[in-house]
């Protein structure tokens, strides 16, 4: 919304306020939402030291937290900032309503804007949640109620306001309620003479130091079954006044310390059982976990009566004993309950119509809960806020875990005192507040209509003050079975249309009811008779939903109509052929229902053989199915077969490829030498033709001269030796 939009770009703009006076301070602290303050001096610079980082810081939270629960302040002024125990210039100071104020611990944490906006976020104190659903499918209502009782208050919220009176109001409500800080100091008044004689020195000291105190009494286990007499220890939690913290770490009592002092107390438990006396004796133990602190318990011997006497328990807080140890006599109508006014002190004022404090006196402690009704009245209306609330103000309280649900009377207006006094009656031990019903708007009654829907405002008047006999049928929306059953109670309804007779149902999803006619499943029958709606009977919930069986339940636990033989006598003319017809009337409702028994016996004997051939041919599938996963692996083993002669012939036929390869080489060699024997061959024939020539010509030159003659034949047998070498190694090699 625009509002939203607006306030969000605002609080980026100026993220931060300055303090300049002890006014603004406190009307900044007065705020009920958490604010953080830092301190920082712009006399020297424009930009102190560390001043940016906080800038960030700021930024850092609107980032982290969208919603802008946090306020960062800066104060400007050192008098104004020791208000808040700041003296150093850059402390950051974290105020808190109900706990301890915090200062940001620079030296164990470094100085960025990141630790800082985590450190404001960590430790903050909220009063108050805002709570801002989207209006889509989440969890965010769900988480928070599962944290406890949960009080959700819708107010018409302006972001842009810059009073907000009923927020205001709401916030001192919630301060108060949470205000748990006052303890119960000892009343060491109340017999001083007695108990002066016997305190030990060091009881005397403490008292001259000035100290405060947490203090719870415990009544201690009687002595013996048979005995009436109980010891009364009032122990506290004791810290000198010179060791107390400053402004900021201020002490506060809180349930860790009762705790530890409770543990220590019931280690010497026995030691305060063992002694009798009619005054009261205090002694000191120190604490385990502080050299400053000290234990002080004192006791004191009372019979059963006098503890149950109203003038004790007017002065006196009684705990339960042993730290929830079991005995076997117990003690809760000696021990009123803790949440009761008059168990408190009398040094604890609180008025009777006062919440002061009431988170942390009852067990029963609220979460408190804005929304926004401008953006969320859907879920008012839902939780019973009327359509035509004015000002569209409500307030509810959800108690998951004790389901139960209170809504404020939309006739009171949403202010402090109605407030404050609906969370007191709730907090009370026996609550008078009564617990709401949320259901749907009473529907339009037709006169044709065979079924009545009931709501929870029209529940009493239909069922429990009818003086027919009802039929009650529990249903939702989600539901399958009911719906498949809806023509089971048509006809039901179309059969029994009488006067004595009304068949209702309710949807339970819608629809609260008290809860001793809630179920816890559905569909779920129920019949109230006419005459005994106290004794309502559930239908079996082993039988079958049919018609046979719904009549046969109601003819049994309805109030039958009177069979009496006398007609009245107001119109006995009539009488008789009213009964005549009416018996007709039912013989022929009864032969037909005899015909559709048997037509449904007849389906059912056809659906039957209709299962038997389906669970047939399922067995038959069954049968084929493992015959032909038995073939499959019969293919399979075949295939594997196969697979192994592949790959073994695959080798084989490579084998023979190298040889042919080689084969074929030799084949190529050997014609290379064939064809070269050959051409020697035709060398060796022209050769040899070529002798005789030359053996003609050379006996012609004989004459002639002798010395060439035998060159000649020199020549011709080198020729011939060479040819014939030729020829030798040609053989060699063939």
């Amino acid at each position: 919304m625009a509002a939203y939009i607006e306030k969000f770009v605002r609080r980026v703009m100026s993220p931060l306020l300055y303090i300049s006076s002890r006014e603004r301070l406190q009307e900044f602290l007065s705020n009920y939402e958490p604010g953080v303050l830092g301190f920082f001096e712009f006399n020297a610079s424009p930009q102190p030291p560390g001043y940016m980082t906080y800038f960030k810081s700021a930024l850092h939270s609107l980032q982290n937290d969208y919603l802008g629960t946090i306020r960062f302040g800066v104060i400007t002024d050192r008098k104004v900032a020791k208000e808040i125990s700041l003296g150093n210039p850059g402390s950051i100071y974290l105020h808190r309503n109900l706990n301890s104020s915090l200062v940001y611990p620079d030296k164990e944490m470094n100085f960025t804007a990141a630790n800082i906006c985590k450190w404001a976020l960590d430790n903050r104190e909220n009063l108050i949640y805002w709570l801002r659903p989207h209006g889509g499918k989440s969890l965010l209502l769900h988480n928070e109620l599962k944290k406890g009782p949960a009080l959700f208050m819708f107010i018409p919220y302006n972001p842009l306001a810059e009073k907000q009176p009923l927020l205001h109001e709401i916030a001192e409500v919630a301060l108060q309620y949470n205000s748990c800080s006052k303890s119960l100091p000892v009343n060491d008044d109340h017999d001083q003479k007695q108990v002066q004689d016997r305190k030990t020195s060091s009881d005397t000291d403490s008292h001259n130091t000035g100290r405060f105190s947490c203090c719870n009494t415990v009544v201690l286990p009687q002595w013996h079954l048979m005995s009436r007499i109980h010891n009364i220890c009032e122990l506290c939690v004791n810290q000198s006044a010179g060791i107390r913290p400053s402004k900021v770490y201020m002490h506060r009592c809180n349930f860790l310390d009762i705790e530890a002092a409770l543990d220590s107390f019931y280690l010497k438990e026995h030691s305060f059982m063992g002694f009798l006396s009619k005054f009261r004796e205090c002694s000191n133990f120190p604490s385990f976990y502080s050299p400053y602190n000290h234990y002080t318990a004192c006791c004191q011997t009372l019979s059963r009566e006098l503890i149950a006497s109203s003038s004790f328990l007017q002065n006196t807080r009684v705990l339960p004993s042993s730290n929830g140890k079991n005995f076997k006599e117990e003690l809760t109508h000696l021990v009123p309950h803790i949440e009761e006014k008059t168990l408190l002190s009398p040094s604890y004022h609180i008025s009777g119509n006062s919440i002061t404090g009431l988170s942390c006196r009852t067990n029963k402690t609220l979460n408190l809960y804005l929304l926004d009704s401008n953006l969320s009245w859907i879920y008012a209306e839902r939780l019973g806020a009327a359509g035509s609330a004015s000002g569209k103000e409500f307030a509810a309280i959800v108690d998951l875990k004790e389901e139960v649900h209170y809504i404020l009377n939309h006739w009171q207006p949403l202010i402090k005192p109605n407030l404050e006094a609906f969370i007191q009656n709730y907090s009370k031990v026996y609550s008078p507040l009564q617990r709401h019903l949320v259901g749907d708007s009473p529907p339009h009654v037709s006169s044709q209509q065979l079924i009545t829907e009931v709501t929870s405002s029209t529940f009493y008047p239909v069922v429990l003050e009818s003086k027919k006999d009802v039929l009650l049928v529990y249903y939702t929306t989600w539901c399958g079975f009911c719906a498949a059953l809806n023509h089971v109670f048509i006809r039901l309804a179309q059969l029994l249309a009488t006067d004595s007779l009304i068949v209702t149902r309710i949807n339970i999803a819608h629809n609260d009811l008290p809860w001793q006619f809630m179920v816890d499943r559905v569909p779920t029958i129920l019949l109230f008779p006419q005459n005994r709606k106290d004794h309502s009977v559930k239908y079996p919930e082993d039988q079958q939903i049919t018609l046979p069986n719904l009549l046969k339940f109601i003819l049994k636990h309805a109030s039958l109509p009177s069979t009496a033989s006398d007609p009245p006598s107001s119109c006995p003319e009539h009488f008789f052929q009213y009964r005549e017809h009416h018996v007709s009337y039912l013989e022929r409702q009864m032969q037909r229902l005899r015909a559709e028994i048997e037509v449904l016996h007849q389906a059912q004997d056809v659906l039957r053989s209709h299962i038997s051939n389906a669970r047939k041919n399922t067995q038959d599938l069954k049968v084929q199915k493992e015959k032909l996963e038995q073939h499959n692996k019969a293919l399979e083993l075949h295939k594997e077969h196969l697979q192994v002669l592949y790959e073994q012939k695959q080798r084989e036929v490579g084998t023979m490829a190298d040889k042919l390869t080689e084969l074929a080489a030799a084949s190529q060699s050997l014609l290379a030498e064939n064809a070269m024997l050959k051409f020697l061959m035709i060398s060796l024939e022209s050769k040899s033709k070529s002798k005789p020539e030359i053996e003609g010509g050379a006996n012609a030159d004989e004459e002639n001269s002798s010395a060439p003659k035998n060159t000649d034949l020199s020549d011709s047998d080198s020729v011939t030796g060479t040819l014939s070498s030729e020829l030798t190694k040609e053989n060699t090699t063939e």
